[in-house]
């Protein structure tokens, strides 16, 4: 039964990297024009989505959010909550209608230089094998030590990381499992203070975790929304 098992865990990995081998290539990430310097005006201009044909999920969806404006998108589960942060961030392009920032359409603009200026923390992130400092260094790769160090300050997280067993340099597991929901939560915040974006997009980031580190969490966030 254990050889059985071990098989069919074997044959899904593969079914997985073959899948992975199928897949469209994206564009090249760098064409494209410039992002100018963003204020943080956000349209969406009746925005029509679906990820399979006649299927859609948004339909004639506008929204206007202002430079330094807080929006809350609240809704049931398969609402669109999630797609509308992908589309921001051009992981998918709208079927119709239009997205902008400060006017620019997002179809045109250069992808490596609109995803530098955003900042995305996601219910389940994804943390690589490697140090609690190099993970946290991800949202900006030519950061010092210093340099994470105060952004995990920044994001409540500088507190936990000196108690693991080699504080920065402790070797975190594949996604991070040797941590908590909470820990891995407050890392990817650190990340994104280090990244320092212009717009800040948040996909049901505290959720998931006790009232405790919900507190961290939320304190973390209130400091690095200043000035988004």
């Amino acid at each position: 039964a254990q050889l059985f098992s071990s098989i069919q865990s074997a044959l899904a990995g593969a079914e997985r990297v073959f899948e992975l081998m199928d897949e469209t290539p994206e564009p090249d990430a760098a064409a494209g024009t410039p992002l100018r310097a963003v204020r943080g005006e956000v349209v969406f201009d009746q925005v029509h989505f679906s990820y399979d044909p006649g299927v859609p999920v948004l339909q004639d969806v506008s929204l206007h959010a202002l430079p330094g404006q807080t929006i809350a998108l609240v809704g049931p589960t398969g609402a669109g909550k999630t797609t509308i942060a992908n589309l921001l961030t051009r992981f998918y392009d709208v079927d119709s209608g239009a997205i902008r920032i400060d006017g620019q359409d997002l179809r045109e603009v250069s992808m490596n230089d609109l995803r530098t200026r955003l900042g995305l923390v996601l219910q389940d992130n994804f943390l690589f094998t490697g140090t609690v400092m190099e993970n946290i260094r991800y949202g900006k790769l030519d950061a010092t030590d210093e340099e994470v160090i105060a952004a995990a300050r920044l994001a409540n997280a500088d507190t936990f990381i000196h108690r693991l067993p080699q504080g920065y340099q402790t070797e975190l597991s594949e996604r991070g499992s040797n941590l908590s929901q909470g820990q891995r939560q407050l890392i990817a915040i650190a990340r994104a203070v280090l990244a320092d974006p212009d717009i800040l997009i948040l996909d049901e980031a505290t959720s998931n975790v006790d009232t405790r580190t919900e507190k961290h969490l939320q304190e973390a966030l209130l400091r690095l929304m200043q000035g988004r």
